[in-house]
């Protein structure tokens, strides 16, 4: 019988609410936003993207 995995396991199920991302060409990094407040958050530290936070356009 198939069963979920645990609970408690510290895993995101969906995206990640009132965050956003933008590319920056200057520096080739993704930047995480507070779509509330607007202030930048994070940079990434490789050129991927952030998983589960949307992307701006």
């Amino acid at each position: 019988m198939a069963t979920n995995k645990p609970t408690g396991d510290n895993h995101r199920i969906g995206a990640v609410k009132s965050r956003s991302q933008v590319y920056n060409e200057k520096i080739a990094r993704f930047i995480k936003r507070d779509s509330d407040t607007g202030k930048f958050m994070d940079v990434k530290s490789d050129n991927k993207p952030f998983k589960g936070v949307c992307k701006e356009k």
